[in-house]
C-alpha cells in the first residue's frame, strides 16, 4: 500500500517503556516549544508597533491564539480521550492530555503540559498500547473504514445506515501509572482520509455487480451476518493511496469493564469457592476497589465460615459460631441488607471475629450482604446466603462511589453463591436419572439459605441380584502358583548355572534354599505369599545378577531369560495372573453390557434407581417406589422382579458363551434375594455409598444381602448358589407363590428348567428362617428370539 508513512514505523516493536524512561529529563523541543509561544507572543507585540493601521486585525490574532490555547486546554481537561494516528500503521502523531494520563505519559516530555503530546516521529503505536490488540485486530478496523469510503467513493453506496462505523472497540491499555491495565471504549474517525485507487482497473468487487442490483435486494444483502467482514477482506491494500489520519475518539470504561467481567466470571458455571476461580474474583475485587484483600463469610447451620483471601495465602476456612457473631459488623450488614461501610475497624472492634481481622492489618472494611428473600407457610422472609467483602489496611478508604459498584454486583454475587451450594452435591459422580430429580431440588432449597434436609426414599422396594464367580479367589491362587514356580525355576536354572561353572558353597546354599521354596509353593500357596515370594528373589537372587552375568555365557543366558520373563510392569512372571485378570475383566464388562442392556428395557417399565458393581462377578440393587416415581403400582413391582429374573438369565447365557467359546474357564453362579416389605433410604454425605438404609427393620435386609452369598443349605450343607443355576432367597410363603408364578413363567419361555429344587437356609448370624428355590438356566435356543421384547408399561 502506498500510504504515507513516518520514517520511525521502522521502530514500531519498541515498548513504551523503552520510549518513555521513568528518569527521563526535560528535552531540548519542549524548550523550543516554550521559546516559540514567547516568540510569537513578541512577534504580534512588535506587528502591533510597526503596523499601527492594522491593530483590529492584530487583535483578532490574539484573540484566536487564546481562544485556540484555551481550546487545548478544555481537551486536556476532558475525560474524553483523543488521539491522532497514521492510517494503517496506527502510529501516534498526537494524544490529548487525557489520553497522556490513562498512558501513564504524564509529567515526562511526551507531554507537553495540559494539550496533551505531540509523537510524530516517535513510532508509538496503538499495537503497543493495547494489551488484546494484535496487527490482525487492527487491519481488520482497518479495513472497515477503507470499506465505507471505497464503497462511497467509488460506487456511490453509502454503508452509513449499516453503522459500519458507529460500533465501539473495546481495548486493554497498558499503563505506566497502573499496576492493572486499563479499559477503554473509543471509535475511530476516517472523514480526514483521503483514499485513491492507484490502478482504477483493479476492482475487487466487480464480479458482484454491486450497481445493478435492486436497493432493497442489496441492503438485505449487505445484512447478513459477516457480509460486510468478508468485503473488507476483498480490498487489495496495496493498490490504494491514502492520506491524512484517523481520529481516535474515547472514554475510559475501566471501571465498567471490570464489573462487566467480573459479573461474566460470577455467573459461569463453576463453582466461585474453586480456588482458581475465587483467586480470580479475588483479584477483580482488588483492582476495582483498591483493595488489600477480599473475604467471603457463609453461614453453615448454628455456625459460619470465613474465608480470607491475603497476601497470597492459601484458602483456610475458620467457623465461627453464629451466637460469637451477634455484634460484628457482618450481621450488621445483613441486618440492614445494605453495603456497609466499616471505616476504621479500630474503633469498633468487638468479637472474636473482628479482632482476628485486625490482627491480620485490617483497618477498614466494605461489606456485601447477599440476602434472599423466602416464601413459608408462616410468611415472608429472608435467608442470608453469606457476606462478601473487601479488606483494606487503611483507614477510610472505601467512599460511596465504591458503595454503589458493590450494590452492582450484588445480583452476581448472589447467583454464583447458589450456584455453588448447587454444587455441594457435584461430588457425586453419575446421580442417576431416577433419583436426580430429588437431588436438584435439594440443591436449589440450599441455594436459597434454606436449612439442608436429608435426602430420603421412602416405603421403596429392594430388587437385590448378584452373579458370583464361583471359586476366583481359589483360581487367582493356582495363577500365582503358576507363576512363582515358573520364576523360582527360572531363578533356580541360574543359580545351578553358576554353580556348574564354580565351585561356590554359598551357591549351593541359595540353590538349597530355592528347591525348598519350591517345595512350599506346590503345596499351597497363601494370601501373603505372593509378596514375600517376590522380595525373596529380589532379595535373595536378583541382587548378584550384576556379578553373575561375569560367570560366562551360559550364565548371562540364564540371567537374560530370567530378566525376559519379568519385563512388564509387575517386574515378575506375571503370565497367568495376566490371564486370570483378563477373564475376570471379560466376565465383568460381558455381565455389565448385559445387565446395561436390561436396564434400558426395564426403566421403560417404570423410572428406579439402579447401582451395578463388578468384581468378582457382578450385583446390582435396584429401589423402585411412589417416592421415586409417583405412578409406582404393584403392576410396575411386579414387571421389575418378573424382567429382573429374566435379566439375571440372559446373564448366566453370557457366560454359557464365553464358556463356548473357550474365551473363559469359570463357573458363575446367579441368586436372587426377595423381600415383600418395604424399606426406607438416605442420602449420607458422609460416606462414599449413595444410599444407606434407614432404622432397625431395614437393617435385617442389608445384613441378609452381606452374607447369603455364603448360604449354605440347611439338609445337604452345600451352598444354596450352584454353577449355572439361578437361586431365589425368600422368606415368606406370599413371596414364594409370587416367585413361583415367574419361575413357571420363566420355564414357559425356555429361560430355565422346569424342575425346581427347594430347600432351608442355614441360620445366618442376626437372620434365620430363609428359604430357597434353585433352578438351571438353560442355553440360549434360537426359537427364544420372539420373546426377547419387554412389554413397555404406559399409564
Amino acid at each position: 500500500m502506498s500510504t504515507s508513512k513516518s520514517s520511525s514505523h521502522q521502530n514500531n516493536n519498541n515498548s513504551v517503556k523503552a520510549v518513555v524512561p521513568s528518569d527521563i529529563a526535560a528535552t531540548e523541543s519542549d524548550s523550543n516549544s516554550l521559546s516559540s509561544e514567547l516568540n510569537l507572543e513578541q512577534l504580534l507585540q512588535a506587528l502591533a508597533a510597526g503596523v499601527p493601521g492594522q491593530s483590529t486585525e492584530i487583535e483578532r490574532l490574539k484573540t484566536g491564539k487564546q481562544d485556540l490555547q484555551w481550546l487545548f486546554q478544555f481537551l486536556g481537561n476532558r475525560r474524553v480521550l483523543i488521539a491522532v494516528m497514521e492510517p494503517e500503521t496506527f502510529a501516534l502523531r498526537y494524544a490529548n492530555a487525557a489520553f497522556c494520563r490513562l498512558a501513564g505519559w504524564e509529567g515526562t516530555p511526551l507531554a507537553n503540559g495540559p494539550i496533551g503530546g505531540l509523537f510524530a516521529g516517535m513510532g508509538i503505536t496503538l499495537l503497543e498500547l493495547f494489551e488484546e490488540w494484535d496487527a490482525k485486530t487492527a487491519e481488520q478496523l482497518y479495513r472497515r473504514h477503507l470499506l465505507h469510503w471505497v464503497f462511497k467513493q467509488s460506487y456511490q453506496i453509502d454503508l452509513g445506515a449499516l453503522r459500519v462505523l458507529e460500533e465501539p472497540v473495546m481495548a486493554a491499555v497498558k499503563s505506566r501509572s497502573h499496576p492493572e491495565p486499563r479499559f477503554v471504549e473509543f471509535w475511530l474517525c476516517s472523514e480526514q482520509l483521503k483514499i485513491e485507487r492507484i490502478d482504477p482497473k483493479i476492482d475487487e468487487f466487480a464480479d458482484l455487480h454491486l450497481n445493478l442490483m435492486p436497493v432493497a435486494e442489496r441492503e438485505a444483502w449487505l445484512m447478513q451476518p459477516n457480509q460486510l467482514g468478508i468485503l473488507a477482506d476483498r480490498l487489495q491494500l496495496e493498490n490504494y493511496r491514502v492520506e491524512g489520519v484517523l481520529v481516535l475518539e474515547g472514554f475510559d470504561v475501566t471501571v465498567q469493564e471490570q464489573i462487566r467481567r467480573l459479573t461474566q466470571l460470577l455467573i459461569d458455571r463453576d463453582s466461585m469457592l474453586r480456588p482458581d476461580k475465587f483467586e480470580k474474583i479475588d483479584g477483580y475485587l482488588r483492582s476495582l476497589f483498591n483493595a488489600d484483600g477480599t473475604l467471603l463469610l457463609r453461614p453453615d447451620g448454628e455456625q459460619v465460615q470465613l474465608l480470607v483471601a491475603r497476601n497470597q495465602d492459601s484458602l483456610q476456612p475458620v467457623v465461627y459460631s453464629m451466637t460469637s457473631l451477634e455484634a460484628s459488623h457482618f450481621l450488621k450488614a445483613t441486618a440492614a441488607n445494605q453495603v456497609w461501610n466499616v471505616p476504621d475497624l479500630r474503633r469498633e472492634c468487638d468479637t472474636e471475629c473482628d479482632r482476628s481481622l485486625r490482627k491480620m492489618g485490617v483497618r477498614s472494611m466494605l461489606l456485601i450482604p447477599l440476602v434472599v428473600k423466602t416464601v413459608a407457610r408462616e410468611g415472608c422472609g429472608q435467608r442470608v446466603l453469606g457476606v462478601v467483602g473487601m479488606l483494606c489496611d487503611r483507614p477510610n478508604h472505601f467512599n460511596g462511589i465504591d458503595a454503589q459498584h458493590a450494590q452492582e454486583l450484588i445480583p452476581a454475587f448472589i447467583a454464583a453463591l447458589r450456584q455453588a451450594m448447587q454444587q455441594r452435591f457435584s461430588h457425586i459422580h453419575n446421580i442417576h436419572p431416577a433419583v436426580e430429580w430429588r437431588f436438584v431440588q435439594e440443591a436449589e432449597r440450599r441455594s436459597w439459605g434454606l436449612p439442608q434436609e436429608t435426602i430420603v426414599f421412602a416405603d421403596v422396594y429392594p430388587l437385590y441380584g448378584i452373579s458370583d464367580i464361583r471359586g476366583s479367589s481359589d483360581e487367582r491362587n493356582r495363577a500365582i502358583q503358576t507363576d512363582l514356580l515358573e520364576q523360582f525355576r527360572l531363578g533356580l536354572a541360574i543359580v545351578d548355572t553358576v554353580c556348574a561353572t564354580q565351585d561356590t558353597h554359598l551357591g549351593q546354599q541359595l540353590r538349597l534354599d530355592l528347591l525348598d521354596y519350591i517345595e512350599h509353593l506346590k503345596q499351597k500357596v497363601t494370601v501373603d505369599m505372593e509378596v514375600r515370594a517376590t522380595e525373596y528373589l529380589n532379595e535373595h537372587l536378583e541382587v548378584y545378577f550384576d556379578y553373575f552375568v561375569q560367570c560366562g555365557p551360559q550364565v548371562q543366558a540364564a540371567v537374560e531369560a530370567y530378566r525376559k520373563a519379568c519385563e512388564n510392569e509387575h517386574n515378575c512372571v506375571y503370565g497367568d495372573r495376566t490371564r486370570y485378570d483378563r477373564m475376570l475383566n471379560l466376565i465383568s464388562i460381558e455381565l455389565q453390557e448385559t445387565w446395561t442392556r436390561w436396564q434400558e428395557r426395564m426403566q421403560q417399565i417404570l423410572p428406579h434407581y439402579c447401582d451395578i458393581e463388578c468384581t468378582d462377578g457382578m450385583d446390582y440393587m435396584i429401589y423402585a417406589g411412589k417416592s421415586i416415581d409417583s405412578r409406582f403400582s404393584q403392576f410396575h413391582l411386579h414387571s421389575l422382579r418378573y424382567e429382573q429374573l429374566r435379566a439375571i438369565c440372559d446373564c448366566g447365557r453370557t457366560v454359557f458363551r464365553l464358556q463356548a467359546d473357550a474365551q473363559i474357564n469359570m463357573e458363575l453362579a446367579h441368586l436372587v434375594l426377595v423381600q415383600n416389605t418395604t424399606i426406607d433410604i438416605f442420602h449420607n454425605e458422609n460416606t462414599e455409598k449413595m444410599f444407606d438404609v434407614k432404622g432397625t427393620r431395614d437393617i435385617r435386609y442389608e445384613l441378609v444381602k452381606k452374607r447369603i452369598e455364603k448360604a449354605v443349605d440347611k439338609d445337604a450343607q452345600e451352598r444354596i448358589t450352584q454353577s449355572g443355576m439361578l437361586t431365589v432367597v425368600y422368606s415368606t410363603e406370599d413371596e414364594w407363590e409370587e416367585y413361583q408364578q415367574y419361575l413357571r413363567y420363566l420355564a414357559r419361555e425356555g429361560w430355565v428348567d422346569s424342575k425346581i429344587q427347594t430347600g432351608m437356609v442355614e441360620s445366618l448370624q442376626g437372620v434365620s428362617g430363609l428359604k430357597f428355590a434353585r433352578v438351571c438356566i438353560l442355553p440360549d435356543p434360537k426359537s427364544l428370539a420372539e420373546y426377547r421384547e419387554v412389554t413397555v408399561v404406559t399409564d
